[in-house]
């Protein structure tokens, strides 16, 4: 099963479904706890036939499901036809996957040597280090990768990287601004832009927009 692009997800048209950080996400709002159960079983059952697996989170208020081949380490055809029939049992069940607000963190930390550092972040936060982050092996901390920069103070050392669907790029911004943050840079839109609070502390808003085709 081939790994799909940015692109190829975007033209299959899912309703609800964001691409971020190599799977596909969504949210189903539920009127209460049970729903949400019931909602987690039905899904359950469709993994089971089709032999392919969700990560789902089961909230409330609501279930966060997300899809990736992990076999292949990115999303396939498999995905996008899980996708499709959790959307109908959504719908099925007088509900709707969403997208609106779903997000995938990651925390970048800026480093002039962080060969000297990793090591500190993968013993304290228990995460396996790779070639330049460190990585929660069952998915549940935020990615913790390494970012080359200088050594000259004042510099601010840690940022977040908030991954979203690219519908949402302008509305997170206008709300962003309206919060008295301000746009810093736009120069890399729209693979990701900078914003920044009142204070200067930056935060990177990032699309899997023109990051090249084989990039998962």
């Amino acid at each position: 099963m081939s790994e799909l692009t940015g692109k190829q997800i975007a033209e299959a048209g899912l309703d609800g479904w964001a691409y971020l950080l190599g799977g596909l996400q969504s949210r189903i709002r539920t009127p209460d706890f049970k729903a949400g159960l019931a909602l987690v079983d039905a899904i359950g059952a469709a993994a089971e036939e089709m032999d392919h697996h969700p990560d789902l989170d089961l909230r409330f208020t609501h279930v966060d499901v997300r899809l990736r081949s992990h076999d292949v380490g990115a999303v396939t055809g498999r995905d996008l036809r899980l996708a499709r029939r959790i959307s109908q049992l959504a719908a099925e069940a007088g509900l709707s996957t969403d997208c609106t607000d779903v997000s995938r963190l990651e925390l970048a930390l800026d480093s002039p040597q962080f060969q000297r550092i990793q090591p500190f972040w993968s013993a304290v936060l228990a995460m396996k280090a790779g070639r330049d982050d460190v990585v929660d092996p069952d998915g549940a901390l935020p990615v913790v990768w390494f970012q080359a920069s200088g050594a000259e103070e004042p510099r601010q050392r840690w940022h977040p990287d908030v991954w979203v669907d690219p519908s949402q790029v302008r509305p997170r911004i206008d709300a962003a601004i309206a919060a008295g943050g301000i746009l810093f840079s736009d120069a890399e839109a729209p693979s990701f832009w900078v914003l920044a609070d009142p204070e200067g502390n930056k935060v990177c808003l990032c699309t899997w927009q023109d990051r090249g085709e084989n990039w998962s």
